[in-house]
């Protein structure tokens, strides 16, 4: 590394508030990548969080960032960045440490920087886990105060559990999140429930490899594109079959690459929902700011820890307040 210039590849492991299970499995803990650069004696990090759905490992992220080193010494900006790593979540856990580096050295915010508006504080959903019918209307009825519950779902069974939960919480807005569970088989009779029971949103239905089968269904709830939906590639696609977008800093790979996909979907005519994978508050930080533009906001990584990073985000239920100082710009 150039004088001056240090890069520290930390793995972290944060305890899960009592598991989390979605149709891919289940994990107790969050596995999260912190690159720590140090450049021009200002310091930034960036959290990320390697998923395997997208051929990640937790070793394969940080030898990523690690292998930067070199070309991070030799003054590799945000742009250069986005040419030198493919999207995913190695760009973005540097992508945010250059963003909190150049926000420090200049005295402003990200969001000035970036020419975002003000975050402002904003209710997040809360995640149920998946799980039997029975387990998962307990579930609703301890989170039904939340004004937004995102539902995980998993192919059979699942009117079933959206009936349980409806009942046990009725004056929640829900979300259903597939994760790719559902078949042509199961698709109209799980839409059917979810439609009966007044659900606002539905995640990723089908597989990304099988989703050319909405092009002939007129869906009576919106869906979102979550694993059909990294870039700014396929957007006709997308846009066709979708009526919302997921953006994940850790799909896009990074705050910079994630503003304009946001633009160029919007340019299609998608609507916005700023998600996350579990991690602590570092890497909730940098998607918060985008959550002025979205409809629907699924940042609620810290409130599924069973601890977070000091300083962290403070919650008032489920509306979300602007970072403290000290959590990453």
């Amino acid at each position: 590394m150039a004088r001056g210039d240090v890069l520290a590849v930390a793995v972290e492991r944060w305890p899960i508030a009592g598991g989390f299970t979605i149709a891919r499995g289940t994990k107790t803990e969050a596995v999260v990548v912190v690159a720590s650069l140090t450049r021009g004696g200002v310091a930034g990090r960036g959290e990320c969080v390697p998923y395997a759905r997208y051929g990640e490992s937790v070793e394969g992220v940080a030898a990523a960032v690690e292998a930067m080193g070199e070309a991070l010494a030799h003054g590799v900006d945000r742009a250069a960045l986005l040419e030198a790593m493919p999207a995913g979540a190695a760009r973005n856990a540097l992508d945010c440490a250059l963003w909190s580096i150049e926000a420090r050295a200049a005295g402003r915010p990200v969001w000035q920087l970036a020419g975002l508006p003000p975050p402002q504080r904003v209710i997040t959903a809360y995640t149920l886990s998946l799980g039997d019918p029975e387990s998962m209307a307990q579930a609703a009825v301890r989170a039904a105060h939340r004004p937004l519950l995102k539902v995980k779902l998993g192919g059979d069974g699942d009117g079933e559990r959206i009936r349980a939960v409806r009942r046990a919480a009725p004056a929640a807005t829900l979300i259903i999140d597939a994760n790719e569970s559902w078949s042509e088989a199961d698709f109209e009779a799980n839409l059917d429930a979810c439609a009966k029971a007044g659900v606002a949103l539905i995640e990723q239905p089908l597989p990304a490899a099988a989703d050319a089968l909405l092009d002939d269904i007129d869906s009576p709830v919106p869906l979102c594109a979550d694993e059909s939906f990294r870039g700014r590639d396929r957007l006709e696609d997308v846009a066709r079959r979708y009526r919302f977008v997921n953006l994940k800093l850790d799909k896009t790979g990074g705050l910079t690459e994630a503003i304009a996909v946001w633009k160029a979907a919007r340019e299609h005519g998608l609507g916005l929902m700023v998600g996350c994978m579990v991690g602590t508050s570092l890497a909730m930080a940098p998607a918060f700011l985008l959550t002025p533009w979205a409809r629907f906001v699924d940042l609620d990584g810290p409130l599924l820890l069973a601890r977070d990073r000091q300083p962290g985000f403070a919650f008032e239920g489920s509306t979300m307040l602007p970072a403290p100082p000290g959590v990453w710009d």
